[in-house]
């Protein structure tokens, strides 16, 4: 099975505990995603959404940037942990359970979404990027990561980081479903976004666990992240 959406609830009751390396992982990309991503906003008191929020690791990252967030993620299980790990620390972030297809909330709602290992697993990328525009107000902020659709993408996240080292569970990604950059620029644009910079995402090194840690890279073959913006409306 590709693509398969169930791993983030299979784990939920230990998504925070740092016992699974593969979650461990996704917790370790969110600073190497973070350290390119706070040079294109100021999350302070910010209206944010976590689009794709899993157990809350980006989440609570914005939380700590001083942003209101909101995290809504499929995944139902995964939402709890999220929320209950929130509450546990005193954090006010609202976690939902939805689709990026169908966002359960109004017009204009927030100064940016954030949507990270999510594009390549949506059924809808237009309708999702749709949604996106249409929750973001006036001048509000787009950004994103996925994977680039080529046989260097397809060898790096499925033959080595799925079947051989197991940095993610076999079956995680679906490579049909990768997206190569022009492709989601043309999306974007579509749905009424300006794509503005792009660049590269991978591993920098390794901590004391010899796990892997992340950070931007001057080539997007692999994984890219970027970000877009929603026209002010003209006065």
């Amino acid at each position: 099975m590709r693509n398969d959406l169930t791993i983030y609830d299979k784990v939920a009751d230990q998504w925070w505990s740092d016992e699974i390396r593969w979650v461990r992982t996704l917790k370790n990309l969110v600073p190497g995603r973070l350290a390119w991503m706070d040079r294109q906003i100021n999350w302070s008191g910010r209206d944010v959404l976590d689009l794709g929020s899993a157990g809350g690791f980006m989440a609570e990252a914005l939380d700590d940037r001083g942003a209101t967030v909101t995290g809504i993620d499929p995944a139902a299980e995964a939402i709890e942990a999220a929320r209950t790990h929130a509450a546990q620390r005193g954090r006010r972030i609202c976690y939902d359970t939805g689709v990026g297809e169908d966002l359960p909330y109004p017009d204009a709602r927030f100064d940016a979404v954030v949507c990270v290992d999510v594009l390549e697993h949506v059924q809808d990328l237009s309708r999702v990027l749709a949604e996106v525009a249409r929750c973001l107000r006036p001048g509000g902020v787009f950004l994103f990561d996925t994977i680039n659709r080529n046989l260097l993408a397809r060898l790096a996240t499925i033959t080595v980081a799925e079947d051989i080292l197991g940095l993610l569970p076999k079956g995680t990604h679906d490579p049909s479903m990768f997206i190569k950059p022009a492709e989601l620029r043309a999306a974007m644009e579509t749905a009424g976004l300006e794509p503005g910079r792009v660049t590269g995402l991978g591993p920098r090194g390794v901590n004391r666990r010899l796990d892997l840690t992340f950070g931007p890279l001057p080539f997007t073959a692999i994984l890219y992240m970027g970000v877009a913006h929603k026209p002010k409306v003209s006065v």
